[in-house]
């Protein structure tokens, strides 16, 4: 298995352990508060659909903000440079605004306990098993990366065997979840985002005085790595080489389309906080809240990476036995003293815990409402459930466990996600988006849509791309490749099927399919302050206009 360099064991002391046992403390405090409101398999769940925007708003972007977004994007800047703020202005803010805006009244007025469970009243049964199948899989998939990258960073940061630093991870998450539910996971997570900050920001502008500023560390990153190195779109052209091994099409479709809609938009342990929140308006702010954010984290992440490969400018290569991951931790070696580090410390492993929170207890819910109550047991009272979803929450945090072992095979961590998310949040993207404006798109056409998306995205990239048929520059590039193939043959095979099987009746499409009337309309969703910050369309445009405005300097 794949380890950090021994080299970059921190000097800890007794004053960072304290402030980490303090957060410890503080994390399960949070857990045995939150079990209070914990009554019904809705509160457990989705939080009785009681919380404010600004909580659910914060939570929609902790719960992205894992290790492997900080550990992985650092990865990617010191790997492919500037380019790295594509994942964020294309491929994060549009996708939320959109998730806002548009898909959020259809998931809130339908009164789904989950993504999946849109798909059952849209299409039929085999797609929401399939669907349920899929995300329960891809989220224990994803869950194992943070607990894989956790052990390894844990072990070479602070002396811990590998081991211990999972099963007491593990534990954690699985205790304050276990105990408060959603509500607890959502409530460390706004915790954990203001930790996770306090353990960036002196990375960041340490690491750049390291380095003597921007100016000085971008001269010598394009004496280094050629002047595209530090420009976003700089060699994108069609044919032309650059350090990401994408072009502008590839960018624009793969990751800011296909791939960016596919994760921000059905990723149910996104979409879950916005589900939790107290009314529609509510849950429309809340990706929209994430937004703003969103666009300023790249920096936090982005620069410590750059610095990192000013510092070992072998990093990634087999001349240095640093890997690209490595570049938050040997920052956190060079330039953090006692103290500081253990608020950085306690951040990457809130970071970790975040990521993970937000993987099981969307696991928990989909196994619990959309495969077990729906398929397995059926009938049961409330309680059953209840009890049901915490005894899954630990059975998900064991195969957690399992499944760290296969991110090992990963240079780049993020990489590796983008690969899963190719597979498994692109299909389902197809199908919601055909299924959610094509009001023909038959009930069978969504399964299939699904079975022919992953297949393709699967096919592209273990035969194809692995197998050398067609060469691709890079595994992101890879990976935006095989979203747009993924998409278009889950779309294509949509309108195949449907043209030759039933629609589904007109009059049980109301509320699922844009431009129909919600059958029996709430007014309580409808409920929101005038105030004009609390409009969603104003939110949505700003964040658009801000993200734009910061790539000017870029693109240059």
């Amino acid at each position: 298995m794949q380890t950090l360099a021994e080299g970059l064991r921190l000097p800890t002391n007794g004053l960072d352990y304290a402030i980490l046992a303090i957060y410890f403390v503080v994390v399960l405090g949070i857990g045995f508060m939150a079990r209070a409101s914990v009554r019904t398999s809705l509160d457990f769940f989705l939080s009785g659909r009681s919380l404010p925007a600004w909580v659910t708003g914060l939570a929609f972007v902790a719960a992205n903000l894992g290790a492997t977004e900080i550990l992985g994007m650092a990865a990617t800047g010191a790997q492919y440079g500037v380019a790295v703020v594509h994942w964020y202005w294309i491929g994060a803010i549009p996708a939320m605004v959109f998730l806002g805006l548009v898909m959020m009244p259809f998931y809130y007025r339908s009164k789904v306990r989950s993504v999946p469970e849109f798909l059952l009243q849209r299409f039929d049964k085999s797609a929401h098993l399939l669907s349920s199948v899929l995300f329960a899989f891809a989220a224990i998939l994803i869950a194992g990366v943070n607990l894989y990258a956790l052990s390894i960073v844990v072990e070479a940061l602070l002396g811990w065997p590998q081991w211990v630093a999972i099963v007491v991870a593990g534990l954690f998450v699985l205790v304050y979840i276990t105990i408060g539910g959603l509500s607890s996971a959502i409530y460390n997570e706004v915790l954990q985002f203001f930790v996770i900050l306090a353990a960036l920001i002196p990375l960041t502008v340490l690491g750049l005085k390291r380095v003597g500023g921007w100016d000085a560390m971008s001269d010598s990153l394009t004496k280094q790595h050629g002047g595209d190195f530090m420009t976003a779109w700089g060699g994108t052209g069609i044919g032309d080489a650059n350090p990401l091994g994408a072009n502008w099409l590839t960018i624009i479709l793969g990751l800011g389309f296909v791939l960016s809609f596919g994760y921000w938009t059905t990723n149910f342990a996104e979409v879950q906080r916005a589900l939790s929140a107290k009314n529609l308006s509510a849950a429309k702010r809340t990706p929209l809240i994430a937004a703003f954010p969103k666009i300023f984290i790249v920096f936090a992440v982005m620069i410590p990476g750059l610095v990192a490969a000013v510092i070992v400018p072998k990093i990634g290569t087999p001349d240095s036995d640093l890997t690209y991951n490595d570049a938050i931790p040997l920052l956190m070696q060079e330039l953090l003293p006692n103290g500081v580090l253990g608020i950085a410390v306690t951040g990457l492993l809130a970071a970790f815990m975040a990521g993970m929170a937000a993987n099981v207890s969307s696991f928990n819910t989909v196994f619990t409402t959309d495969i077990w109550q729906r398929y397995v047991v059926k009938d049961k009272p409330d309680t059953y459930y209840l009890r049901f979803g915490r005894l899954i929450t630990a059975i998900g945090v064991l195969a957690s466990i399992g499944t760290a072992f296969i991110a090992a095979s990963f240079s780049n961590i993020m990489s590796y996600l983008q690969t899963l998310f190719s597979f498994f949040n692109v299909p389902m993207f197809v199908v919601f988006i055909i299924g959610m404006f094509w009001k023909r798109a038959s009930m069978k056409s969504g399964v299939w849509g699904l079975v022919a998306g992953t297949a393709a995205a699967m096919v592209n990239y273990f035969w194809i791309y692995k197998g050398g048929i067609i060469d691709i520059p890079s595994d992101q590039g890879a990976n935006f490749v095989s979203a747009i193939v993924g998409f278009v043959a889950g779309a294509v095979v949509m309108v195949v099927v449907t043209l030759f099987t039933a629609p589904k009746p007109e009059a049980e499409l109301a509320g699922l399919v844009y431009g129909t009337e919600s059958p029996s309309p709430d007014e309580e969703l409808e409920k929101a302050d005038k105030a004009w910050y609390r409009k969603p369309a104003l939110l949505g445009w700003g964040a658009i206009v801000l993200a734009a405005a910061c790539y000017i300097p870029y693109s240059f």
